[in-house]
């Protein structure tokens, strides 16, 4: 059975890939990390981050660009602009592994997505909207898809990595292949991949979607705590504050 303990870890998804499963997408600059352009927009500072992290943070992306702090409840400084703010919880697996062994023997419809896939992958999200996915992505996991005469019209995948976790992310049916059973299928597929290696599972999702949330509960996901998605401009002025002995690290 998952404990709280061992959940802590999730406090800090992002930053904990960086450091870890995911250090060989890292760009790094001080306390400040961030994922390679076109994997992930996400970004972390340390839990009690200082001007001095922010402004390594900020050098780091560039002036005027993006930084998705994702869960962080960490505040930037005042001269950072606000992007967006969205209402969300942290689901995760709550024990057990009788979903892939009750079910993986059915899931013969999905398929391994790869490199190849990337636009039909691309062309998915722009229409079904389930959440940041760049060209590279696929990149930091197992992403699974269904396909109806020879189209893509479902997919989900692998995300963020905290040691002993997989993030499962992207879950999404085009418009004329839901209700369906795609996303149950696919979900179902993934946890079990994730169980089999000694993982466990976890996920995010907007509080407003309440119809993944009950899928979610179907398939065995519990909610451990409401989050609070963040994006930031960083300043369009030079950064002051940056230590000069730190350079930005692949």
């Amino acid at each position: 059975m998952i404990t709280s303990g061992d959940a802590a870890i999730l406090d800090d998804p992002v930053g904990a890939s960086l450091r870890g499963h995911h250090a060989g997408f890292a760009r790094r600059l001080g306390r400040a990390v961030t994922y390679q352009p076109g994997v992930a927009t996400f970004s972390a500072v340390s839990s009690t981050p200082d001007a001095a992290d922010w402004a390594d943070l900020a050098r780091l992306l560039g002036r005027g660009e993006f930084a998705d702090m994702f869960s962080s409840p960490a505040t930037p400084p005042p001269d950072w602009e606000p992007v967006f703010v969205l209402d969300g919880r942290q689901m995760i697996w709550r024990g057990g592994n009788r979903t892939g062994q009750t079910h993986a023997a059915r899931d013969t419809g999905v398929v391994e997505l790869a490199a190849a896939d990337v636009p039909e992958m691309l062309a998915l999200v722009g229409r079904a909207e389930p959440g940041p996915f760049w060209p590279r992505t696929h990149e930091l996991g197992t992403y699974l898809g269904i396909r109806a005469e020879g189209r893509l019209v479902a997919m989900a995948g692998e995300r963020l990595r905290p040691p002993g976790w997989t993030e499962i992310s992207a879950v999404c049916t085009a418009p004329e292949a839901r209700g369906q059973g795609h996303a149950l299928q696919l979900v179902r597929a993934l946890v079990a991949r994730i169980l089999s290696r000694n993982d466990r599972p976890f996920l995010h999702v907007a509080e407003t979607n309440t119809a993944a949330i009950a899928l979610y509960e179907r398939l065995g996901f519990e909610n451990r705590r409401q989050v609070t998605f963040r994006g930031f401009r960083t300043p369009r002025a030079c950064a002051g504050g940056a230590r000069a002995d730190h350079q930005p690290s692949a």
